[in-house]
């Protein structure tokens, strides 16, 4: 899975904005980024191979080639094919929908938990999850919130990101989303006297 980058700038506000939301409420909000979720590794060097094995027999079929140059052009459609398929838009779009959309959910509940969402105090925490590569845009709620907020309330959350997302701007889609979130927690779950922050108020990149 490749790594993402944002500017430390655009890692500043989007702690400023987990951290201003987090005033707000008694919840905690987690970010993460990822640039992809499925990972299509084998399949480009799958396809080649097959690609390249077949070849000989329809040059041999339909052409009086000789047998060093067949043998150099499969040579040479492996490797072109391998290139070509290893492209990381193209090896993504090997996967089907579907299984991507699969795949995407599965890492975000994976870094809702590698990221301790489910050990909060109150189990009053929340995931906003991103891939790029997928178009996959989340918002994971651990069970405290999740028992009292429909997931439908989360929507114009996940809008804001998307909309930002389609612009380019994947920080201020981050910011504005995690403004929506404070507004949804705000509302179910008010400051408590006391409380102390229990995550980093930070976006991780994966």
């Amino acid at each position: 899975m490749p790594v993402v980058t944002l500017s430390s700038e655009d890692r500043a506000r989007i702690a400023a904005a987990i951290h201003a939301a987090e005033k707000r409420t008694s919840g905690e909000i987690v970010c993460v980024l990822a640039g992809r979720s499925s990972d299509a590794t084998g399949l480009p060097i799958l396809i080649a191979a097959l690609v390249a094995l077949l070849e000989p027999w329809l040059l041999v079929h339909f052409t009086r080639l000789p047998v060093a140059e067949i043998l150099l052009l499969q040579a040479a459609t492996f490797v072109l094919l391998l290139l070509f398929l290893g492209l990381a838009p193209v090896r993504v779009a090997l996967v089907p929908a579907a299984t991507r959309r699969a795949l995407a959910h599965r890492a975000a509940m994976e870094q809702f938990t590698l990221r301790d969402v489910s050990r909060t105090k109150d189990r009053t925490g929340i995931l906003i999850f991103v891939s790029l590569a997928e178009r996959y845009v989340r918002i994971v709620a651990d069970e405290g919130i999740a028992s009292r907020v429909p997931q439908a309330e989360w929507q114009q959350a996940v809008e804001a990101l998307v909309a930002h997302m389609r612009d380019g701007r994947i920080a201020d889609g981050f910011v504005a989303a995690i403004g929506r979130c404070a507004d949804v927690l705000a509302a179910h779950f008010p400051p408590v006297d006391g409380r102390h922050d229990e995550l980093p108020d930070r976006i991780y990149l994966i």
